[in-house]
């Protein structure tokens, strides 16, 4: 009995040892990610503080908004192709839901960008924006700031279908939409001729820490508090085993047997 509870109590100091340890990897990599958003929110305050330059300087002819361009401005001149127009669904500005319209703007090159023109806040329960401002007709300059392609795993959100999409993602709009699009797209921060002012603009980018350098507190805490656990529970029956011994040996003058009295034979073999 006493074997099977030693193997027990080994078995659980090896489980709460093993999940210290993947608390402790789980605050390293909150760690590991916070430095990642560091990077990342360098980049973009560099990319904010960046003068205007014309989108294809920017972004060069592999035509790939990648990290290192977000959140830069950029200058496009050409097209819009209202006809191949695309309503992104279930976007959400400032806790509004509502829909953005993205329409492709025809480059020079014969290329083109996705534009997202605006956003257009919901009204009520609609499905579908009630009325789309029209893209202006002739030449048109852009200017706007560059974000990456929308990608959410495996979901295909970003393929549009019927006119609609939910994620904004170049690779994926292209086949649907017959163009050679740029991987990225730009929000419209300033346009020639002006925007429609039913549009609500974008707001910046978030730039701050997040919550990782305290969920990595939080992870590290609860490997101390598995170990400092194993520790208690540890002594603690160290103690009770200790306790236990004593209780069951006894003390030496109890075990010793009782002494024999020979006081009264004496007595009585004296006696008249």
């Amino acid at each position: 009995m006493r074997r099977l509870m030693n193997v027990r109590w080994i078995a659980t100091a090896l489980v709460i040892l093993l999940l210290s340890g993947v608390c402790v990897e789980l605050g390293r990599w909150q760690l590991h990610r916070l430095d990642a958003r560091k990077a990342r929110n360098e980049v973009t305050r560099t990319n904010l503080a960046a003068p205007p330059a014309p989108l294809a300087e920017i972004v060069g002819p592999q035509r790939v908004i990648g990290e290192q361009h977000d959140w830069r401005t950029a200058v496009a001149t050409g097209r819009y192709d209202s006809s191949k127009q695309v309503v992104m669904r279930y976007r959400n500005i400032n806790d509004r839901p509502g829909f953005e319209i993205v329409t492709p703007l025809m480059l020079s090159d014969g290329s083109a960008v996705l534009v997202d023109r605006g956003f257009l806040p919901k009204q009520g329960g609609e499905l579908a924006p009630s009325s789309i401002p029209a893209a202006p007709t002739g030449e048109v300059t852009v200017t706007g700031r560059l974000r990456r392609s929308e990608r959410g795993g495996h979901t295909n959100g970003g393929t549009p279908d019927n006119g609609t999409a939910r994620l904004i993602n170049g690779p994926e709009f292209a086949p649907v939409l017959g163009l050679t699009l740029y991987d990225g797209y730009m929000t419209v921060t300033q346009q020639t001729p002006a925007a429609d002012p039913a549009f609500d603009g974008f707001p910046g980018p978030e730039i701050d820490d997040g919550p990782h350098f305290f969920y990595a507190l939080q992870w590290f805490f609860f490997a101390l508090l598995a170990i400092g656990g194993l520790v208690y529970f540890s002594r603690r029956d160290v103690t009770g085993d200790n306790a236990s011994t004593e209780s069951e040996s006894g003390s030496p003058e109890e075990s010793l047997p009782p002494a024999t009295t020979t006081a009264g034979s004496r007595s009585g073999a004296d006696g008249p």
